[in-house]
């Protein structure tokens, strides 16, 4: 069965989109079967994927409303991996979805033709709970949730916890958090320092050991359509998510099917 990884945060600009191509593409390049879904109009993990949006179709927005197929409509990349791509048409799901049946349901019920074609699933959610993110964490397994290390990261993550209660207390008894992932980070900082404690303190195991350090490549390759991996191979970026890669195949008991000695250390700042 795929594990279906909702990477997700209320608050915009802490590396979300980042972290889902390029998790991805690590994961991908570790011999996994990977899934990418954009949920969000403006498309960004879909450029971010080398794929122009405005000329994609179909999209996930078709597959929402069931006039396509997950297996009709996902792309394959240069970069290994699946993507279901999207575009502004996906805003207007808003609004279809409310006429139609188990609408919190539509992403679940169409990834479950899957049928083992795939190892993960990740699912790049806007920010903002709407009824795209709500379809996002009723089709996943568990939640990823990038941020920053600052206060007012600690405030949305306060709000973003409760939202998950509430979604498993009545849409998905099974989601649960998969994991903390402390982006930007800048060792320098004191706050930066003193919040990641804090994460360590209060979720323990929940966070991940690999860091994603600010880096001038992560931001630059998709720019270019291009993970960072494709892009820069020797970043700290790309080796960050490398590493982050395979923490997650460790942490699900799978070493992956290529050579550990692909991910390199000294990632983390």
């Amino acid at each position: 069965m795929a594990k279906i990884l909702a990477v997700t945060n209320q608050k915009g600009g802490v590396g979300k989109t980042t972290t889902a191509v390029n998790l991805s593409a690590c994961l991908a390049e570790l011999g996994q079967r990977v899934l990418l879904i954009d949920l969000d109009p403006q498309g960004n993990a879909t450029t971010g994927c080398g794929v122009v949006k405005r000329v994609a179709m179909p999209t996930v927005y078709e597959v929402l409303i069931g006039r396509s197929t997950v297996a009709d409509t996902r792309l394959r990349t240069e970069f290994g991996f699946d993507l279901l791509p999207a575009n502004r048409e996906l805003a207007g799901a808003e609004i279809d979805l409310i006429d139609l049946g188990q609408r919190e349901y539509r992403l679940r019920d169409a990834l479950a033709d899957l049928q083992g074609s795939h190892d993960f699933v990740l699912l790049d959610c806007p920010p903002a709970l709407n009824m795209l993110t709500v379809n996002g964490l009723v089709a996943a397994d568990a939640v990823m949730i990038p941020m920053q290390c600052e206060y007012y990261a600690l405030e949305g993550l306060t709000d973003l916890v409760a939202t998950l209660k509430k979604v498993r207390a009545n849409l998905n008894t099974v989601l649960e958090i998969e994991g903390l992932l402390r982006t930007m980070f800048d060792p320098r900082s004191t706050l930066t320092q003193q919040v990641s404690r804090e994460l360590e303190g209060h979720f323990g195991s929940k966070v991940y050991r690999t860091i994603i350090p600010r880096n001038v490549r992560l931001a630059e390759a998709p720019s270019y359509g291009k993970p960072v991996i494709a892009f820069d191979r020797s970043s700290k970026g790309a080796q960050a998510y490398l590493l982050l890669a395979q923490e997650i195949l460790d942490r699900r008991g799978g070493a992956g099917r290529a050579s550990a000695s692909r991910v390199a250390p000294g990632a983390e700042p």
